[in-house]
């Protein structure tokens, strides 16, 4: 009989300690668990709360307007503990480090705009207003102070009202209101700005001249989306054209014309300082739909066109060029202009010319207005410049790098077509389904690694974290927010899912980014601008409400100082505005340690999808204070 194998003995015994073991082991695992959650249990913190006055659009007792200002938001307490202790090696003690007070700056710094700062302007030339464009401080120049509001700032009027309204304590500039008070830019009511919606071209009103042009070329119809107004004054002509599903980037220097740009902001409109000079606007080539200039004092026909060049660059094919005041209809306005007739003929022949170079079309000259059309393709634009050289077509490889880039004399090339009546670069969706359309840059795979798929997957994610985000700040659908920045734009996804709520954002696409998405962001219908974060904002102190950065401090912590990033924040940031940074926990408490000393109310807050995330959200609001009471502390 042949003997059972000893292996065969031992195996159910074997088997048993196995089961045995593990039986013991799960419940070991289990028991600490739970030991292990309830000693890192802990009560959920407050919500950031502060008491402020609500100011609306009707009149107030004096004693109530600077001094208690609207309820800042109270930010919801779910899901905010952070149990950093057991999955990310920080105490609470690191989290809650400071480094110290930030003093205020002094009063004159209210107005302050670092990078067009008047007094270092005036070392660069006046030729081509160089001196006017973006000229930042060094190392040796950065201050290391917070910019305070104005004595009595209030909080601007809620949209729409603030669209014709603005206090006069918070831009206490007067100059426009009488320099302008023929063409109704702006008029002083007791403690308020009004803004009758005129302009030097448009005295019947901005709403009037938006429909005269309307005549002329499709506003309404959904195929444009976004426009450009260079020298836009106190920008009411993209204010009026909001209504009209057209988004407008104003745009305007920081020169005699006091505070124009401020007050576009004040009143929750688009804008930027900016000028045509020597530089490249910062936006991607085929970003606009429509440019406009109403009398804006641009030599369109000087530097061998050039500045039509930039505008050309910019349009995207089919788009349209708009322009009102000298020299079109000379005939009627030449006295008034103060310009001879000859003067005046020669200046339009001179546009004219440069802009068929430019293998534009005129569509046609009613009145007071003109209006060109680029073609959509190149297809006969380069078989003309066989015949005729100049302006030669650019041999730039990247016609979107605009970031301290000089302009050039020089047509932009389009992208190549396979068909005559083919738009270069591929056709856009009529607005609103424009929002949420494959852009054709992803499209056709000129973005590195964003396909279509990928696309439409951060879409769904940016749907999903703004629903979380309103949990947090119950107010941001409700108009408490109106100028909103999101300092990392990536595809737009964020902007697209903010669009349902009463606000507008500007795009911002780091300069040095890997991928330029910028052009994405505009194929959308939205607008936004190249900067590098290691600078200023071309904008004024406190022209935004809600700032948002995403992973910008991961991206800028080995480049700069993420202090003086902060810095900046706090100056574009309104009293009572709020932040939403999300990164990494290790960045995160360094950012608070930071402003917990720039008078922020802050909270790191779970990632939308739980508390194992690494990724956290730190929610800020910028205290109220102003000038005097800056004073009065010290």
């Amino acid at each position: 009989m042949a003997k059972d194998s000893p292996k065969a003995n031992q195996h159910p015994n074997s088997k048993n300690h196995r089961l045995s073991y593990i039986i013991i082991v799960s419940g070991l695992c289990l028991i600490f668990y739970l030991l292990g959650a309830y000693q890192n249990a802990s009560p959920k913190p407050d919500p950031l709360t502060q008491s402020v006055s609500k100011i609306e659009c009707e009149s107030q007792p004096e004693s109530s307007k600077p001094a208690n200002p609207t309820t800042i938001p109270s930010f919801s307490s779910e899901s905010t503990t952070l149990d950093f202790e057991s999955h990310h090696q920080l105490t609470l003690n690191e989290t809650g480090a400071s480094i110290g007070a930030i003093p205020a700056c002094a009063s004159n710094f209210s107005e302050y705009t670092p990078c067009q700062d008047r007094t270092r302007g005036r070392r660069y030339p006046r030729d081509m207003l160089a001196y006017r464009e973006r000229h930042c401080p060094g190392k040796d120049e950065l201050i290391k102070c917070l910019v305070p509001a104005p004595p009595k700032y209030k909080t601007p009027f809620k949209w729409p009202q603030c669209r014709d309204y603005a206090w006069y304590d918070n831009i206490p500039h007067k100059e426009l209101s009488i320099e302008k008070a023929v063409q109704n830019w702006i008029q002083v009511e007791g403690d308020r700005f009004r803004f009758p919606g005129g302009g030097t071209m448009f005295p019947r009103g901005a709403d009037a001249y938006i429909d005269d042009m309307n005549k002329l070329i499709p506003l309404t119809d959904g195929s444009i989306r976004t426009a450009v107004d260079t020298g836009c004054g106190v920008a009411s002509w993209g204010a009026y054209l909001l209504k009209r599903n057209v988004v407008t980037m104003s745009i305007a220097p920081r020169d005699t014309h006091e505070a124009q740009v401020q007050f576009a902001l004040e009143r929750g409109v688009p804008a930027m300082i900016g000028i045509m000079a020597t530089q490249r606007l910062p936006y991607p080539a085929r970003a606009f739909d429509l440019a406009h200039c109403s009398r804006c004092l641009i030599p369109w026909f000087k530097y061998d066109g050039m500045y039509l060049m930039e505008v050309d660059r910019i349009l995207r094919p089919g788009g349209y060029w708009v322009l009102s005041g000298p020299p079109i209809h000379w005939r009627k306005y030449y006295q008034g202009w103060e310009r001879t007739k000859e003067d005046l003929k020669e200046e339009q022949d001179s546009i004219e010319s440069v802009a068929k170079k430019l293998c534009w079309k005129k569509v046609v000259e009613k009145e007071d207005l003109a209006v060109w059309q680029k073609p959509v393709n190149h297809v006969e634009c380069v078989e003309s410049k066989k015949v005729v050289k100049t302006p030669h077509i650019c041999k730039s490889d990247n016609p979107d790098f605009a970031w301290y880039t000089k302009m050039e004399t020089c047509i932009t090339p389009l992208p190549e077509v396979t068909e005559d009546d083919e738009v270069a670069g591929g056709e856009l969706a009529k607005w609103p389904e424009r929002a949420f359309a494959v852009p054709p840059r992803i499209a056709r795979g000129t973005i590195p690694t964003i396909t279509p798929q990928k696309f439409k997957e951060d879409n769904k994610m940016w749907a999903d974290r703004i629903t979380h985000y309103k949990k947090m700040i119950p107010p941001l659908p409700q108009g408490r927010y109106r100028n909103v920045m999101d300092m990392n734009a990536n595809l737009g996804g964020f902007a697209a899912a903010m669009n349902k709520f009463p606000v507008w954002v500007m795009n911002v696409v780091p300069s040095h980014s890997d991928k330029d998405t910028l052009g994405v962001v505009y194929e959308r219908g939205f607008i936004g601008t190249y900067q590098d974060w290691c600078e200023a904002f071309s904008t004024y102190p406190r022209t935004y409400d809600l700032l948002h950065a995403d992973n910008v401090f991961s991206i800028y912590q080995d480049r700069c100082d993420i202090t003086y990033i902060l810095l900046e924040m706090d100056r574009i940031l309104r009293p009572e505005g709020s932040v939403i940074i999300r990164d990494t926990v290790d960045v995160l408490t360094k950012v608070q340690a930071i402003t917990s000393g720039m008078r922020w109310k802050s909270q790191i807050m779970d990632h939308e999808s739980g508390p194992f995330n690494p990724e956290k959200i730190l929610v800020a609001v910028k205290s109220y204070w102003t000038a005097d009471s800056a004073s009065n502390e010290q």
